[in-house]
């Protein structure tokens, strides 16, 4: 009886079970990191959202000046400040100058930093087309730089300087340091730029030919080829690209270039003339285009008598 007693109260007694940790406790049990290391994080990240909370109200809720500028130092000190600056994208623009225009505030600290004062005071150089200005917390700036492309070199009064497609001035350059650059000169030729370059699209197997382009008169064009000849184009946009569209199907077909004339002229639209040196062979030139026979008008004399002229 007494195995039977012993045996029954066994049955009612509850087995005891192994407690299994939480999913969490297994998990921070594999990551390859301490316990005071995931709490400091955890700490972080909690002054973190503070931080950010107090950055939203000072800067973009309006809190009263004193009360918003008192709650933004106090996120400073409490580690929010400005500390290090990363750029990113400035290969003309000196990074000293980024960082000098950053770190021109009233305040480090992270609330009252002017983001967008920051990238307007930036936007004013040229190498500047736009930047991206950021806060990484707890204590860094973010700055990426988009910067202009040199497509041209602006030569006026001795001065070379290079301009982008836009003409926006970006840095002197020295003679000896030129880059493989187009050069376009005169008064005015450096807000001709995106005409210019609109210009050459339409005939781009001159484009590599043409060493210069002089802006005559805040008129025209006289292109200069590498090989030694001067196109004068007529005034107007479609007229000029209508006349280097033109030309190009004639050296196409004819070899113009590099034949020892010195200049063609289109300033009239209706008629090519051509010159030599000297103005031996000075004359016409048949446009394969036209109707059998057809040539323009020739120049006469080597004054250049009947030849359209510059109005000054």
């Amino acid at each position: 009886m007494s195995r039977r007693n012993n045996r029954t109260n066994q049955r009612k007694q509850p087995q005891r079970r192994l407690k299994r940790g939480s999913r969490i406790d297994r998990l921070i049990a594999v990551l390859p990191v301490s316990h005071d290391t995931l709490r400091r994080i955890a700490s972080w990240s909690i002054v973190s959202g503070v931080a950010a909370l107090a950055i939203v109200a000072a800067s973009w809720l309006g809190i009263p000046g004193a009360v918003g500028i008192a709650v933004a130092e106090e996120v400073g000190r409490a580690g929010f400040r400005v500390e290090q600056i990363q750029v990113t994208g400035a290969r003309r623009l000196d990074p000293m100058t980024v960082y000098a225009v950053a770190l021109d505030q009233k305040s480090r600290a992270m609330p009252l930093v002017d983001l967008n004062a920051v990238r307007t005071r930036l936007l004013q150089y040229g190498w500047v087309a736009d930047a991206h200005v950021s806060r990484r917390l707890p204590d860094t700036l973010f700055i990426n730089i988009v910067e202009r492309t040199p497509v041209a070199i602006w030569q006026d009064k001795g001065q070379l300087s290079l301009i982008d497609r836009d003409g926006v001035f970006l840095e002197p350059v020295s003679a000896a340091a030129m880059p493989d650059l187009p050069l376009v000169i005169g008064p005015g030729a450096d807000q001709q730029e995106p005409a210019y370059q609109r210009l050459m699209a339409v005939a781009p197997a001159l484009r590599s030919m043409v060493r210069a382009a002089t802006w005559i008169g805040n008129r025209r064009w006289d292109l200069l080829f590498e090989s030694g000849e001067t196109l004068s184009l007529p005034e107007g946009e479609v007229e000029a690209a209508r006349a280097l569209r033109k030309f190009a199907k004639l050296d196409g077909a004819r070899a113009l270039l590099g034949k020892g004339w010195i200049k063609f002229d289109m300033r009239d639209p209706t008629r090519l003339v051509a010159r030599k040196p000297g103005g031996v062979g000075d004359g016409s030139i048949t446009d394969p285009a036209g109707p059998a026979g057809a040539r323009t008008a020739p120049v006469a004399g080597r004054d250049g008598v009947g030849e359209p002229r510059d109005r000054v």
